[in-house]
């Protein structure tokens, strides 16, 4: 699913980055990429785009901006000491969307 701008926007607001002064178009597309990655890795992971408006989706878009600011912050760095760490605040939230995931009709 492409980000659509409005979407964008609040990536941006979520990353702190400003549009108007600090964000470059690579570094946007670079934003919209890790959106798809996220959107596409938590569907693989069992868990369906909610409908707008509703308590799951706020969780979702959460969820998927914890990914996004992650895969920002460490883009084109691999360091030992600063591997990537469970967190348990992310891994609870997925949990929750996983369980509260629609039945299939």
């Amino acid at each position: 699913m492409a980000v659509d701008n409005a979407r964008l926007e609040k990536l941006l607001a979520y990353c702190h980055e400003d549009p108007l002064v600090t964000v470059d178009s690579q570094t946007l597309q670079t934003m919209r990429d890790l959106y798809e990655a996220a959107v596409g890795d938590l569907t693989e992971a069992g868990v369906s785009e909610p409908d707008e408006g509703t308590p799951r989706r706020a969780q979702y878009d959460l969820l998927v901006n914890a990914i996004v600011l992650d895969g920002l912050d460490n883009r084109g760095t691999q360091v030992k000491e600063q591997a990537f760490t469970d967190n348990p605040a992310f891994r609870r939230r997925l949990n929750q969307l996983k369980l509260t995931e629609p039945a299939e009709s």
